[in-house]
């Protein structure tokens, strides 16, 4: 008997980046990676959309609010990747000199992501929020690299 078909979304085709779209580093993360990225390897969307929910639940993500990822996360072919490790991999496949970043995958993983973790924690503090807790809006050029451009947050 066949398995029955899966009820989960797909994962993405393309490595994805999942990002806190209320927040202003978060956001200036995206901006400063797509100005690195102009064969558009990587595609986007905020962790508050229903598209990002769709894509953890396909990557087997628990929908726990306690274990659901609040910061960055990428998302491919390998794997989901969260703190140190997703920023690491994101430098490293947006190539030289970016990826001399994959040289802290040397430090152990406890201590990288402590201090990804003191960023994260103070991140709305010290750098702020989007006005209004409105997530980005892509531009008409970049509309097709944001997996939720015509989803409503």
């Amino acid at each position: 008997m066949p398995a029955p078909p899966s009820t989960s979304p797909p994962l993405p085709a393309r490595p994805t980046i999942l990002f806190d779209g209320v927040c202003n580093l978060c956001n200036a993360s995206v901006a400063w990676v797509i100005r690195r990225d102009p064969s558009a390897r990587f595609a986007f969307a905020p962790l508050q959309s229903r598209v990002a929910a769709g894509i953890l639940a396909a990557a087997g993500v628990p929908a726990t609010s306690d274990s659901r990822p609040d910061s960055i996360v990428l998302v491919d072919a390998s794997g989901v990747y969260t703190r140190s490790d997703a920023a690491i991999r994101i430098a490293r496949a947006l190539g030289f000199p970016w990826s001399l970043a994959a040289a802290f995958i040397v430090v152990p993983r406890p201590l990288r992501d402590a201090g990804y973790a003191l960023v994260a924690r103070n991140r709305y503090r010290w750098f702020g929020v989007r006005v209004g807790g409105a997530c980005m809006a892509p531009t008409p050029e970049l509309r097709s690299r944001f997996l939720d451009a015509d989803e409503r947050v």
